[in-house]
């Protein structure tokens, strides 16, 4: 394990490798290690980089740890040949790094991508899950927008050479900065390093290949939806939605739509578009603090 820090203080945000089955998986953590955890798990094209506003807000209170995804941010990128890239086999990989971490109970913060890898995790293993926190992080068929038609194009016909070309175009530069950009409330407050990094990310080579391989299964996301909801219905977690309401991929009926399998469920709704966190981390880190104070406490009760 290789240990990176910034700052002298004990509220350091540690840069961390961990080796999982031949993979490098790097994370962000930081925090009291006897504070109470939250795993934040990031989405497309991103990676713990954009917790980077959140955890200096929240690090003396809680341990706050943010892996990325292989394939993504700073881990390895194991050759598709070599690894299978599937949101299964994502997930497969975050349970491992919870199990090595020893994390036995965690709230988790959801966004994108996070959504399917985390609640694959916590449906598997519902006693991990203490709160959840949903930040444009989609579980529900009419969550996802108009804009996903050219990725579900592909999903009954993967090969076909012009649905294939309208993926591969989505992640040139113009799509990756569309993710930041869409919908803000203030284009100045975007700065361009988030798509600049991320799309440097998405060049090197073999990534585009590996992330088509995932669009192509997002479908399994879908039909596994079901599963989901039935957690939802079952383990009852509390929830926190801090949604941007103006986000083009996932929308504001797919954030109400968890009311109706989650009884302690709260909303909130940002001038914003998908990556809400960009605007409005400090009021994203109070509701985030404010909420767990309450549940976290009523969970001990109990």
């Amino acid at each position: 394990m290789t240990t990176h820090s910034t700052g002298d203080t004990t509220l350091t945000i540690f840069h961390k490798t961990i080796q999982l089955n031949g993979v490098d998986l790097f994370y962000r953590e930081s925090g009291p290690a006897d504070s109470p955890v939250i795993l934040l798990l990031h989405g497309f094209p991103s990676s713990s980089f954009m917790f980077r506003n959140l955890i200096p807000l929240l690090n003396n209170k809680y341990r706050l740890i943010a892996p990325d995804y292989p394939g993504f941010g700073h881990s390895s990128v194991p050759a598709a040949k070599k690894f299978n890239y599937s949101f299964e086999q994502i997930a497969s990989v975050i349970e491992s790094f919870v199990d090595i971490l020893g994390l036995r109970k965690f709230s988790m913060y959801i966004q994108d991508y996070g959504a399917p890898v985390g609640l694959r995790l916590v449906t598997k293993r519902p006693e991990l899950l203490q709160c959840l926190i949903i930040q444009n992080g989609n579980a529900y068929e009419e969550g996802l927008a108009d804009s996903w038609a050219p990725l579900k194009a592909i999903w009954n016909d993967p090969d076909h050479p012009q649905k294939k070309k309208a993926v591969y175009d989505f992640m040139k530069l113009d799509g990756t900065k569309l993710q930041y950009t869409a919908g803000v409330d203030d284009p100045s407050k975007i700065s361009p390093d988030t798509y600049t990094f991320d799309q440097y990310l998405l060049e090197r080579p073999g990534v585009k290949e590996i992330q088509y391989q995932l669009f192509y299964d997002y479908r399994t996301n879908v039909r596994d939806y079901p599963l989901f909801h039935k957690m939802f219905r079952e383990y009852q977690p509390p929830a926190l939605v801090v949604w941007g309401e103006k986000d083009i991929f996932f929308t504001k009926e797919g954030a109400l739509a968890y009311a109706g399998d989650l009884k302690n469920i709260e909303f909130n709704f940002y001038n914003t578009g998908h990556f809400a966190l960009e605007e409005y981390p400090k009021d994203i880190a109070e509701k985030i603090d404010l909420f767990l104070q309450k549940n976290l406490g009523q969970l001990q009760k109990d």
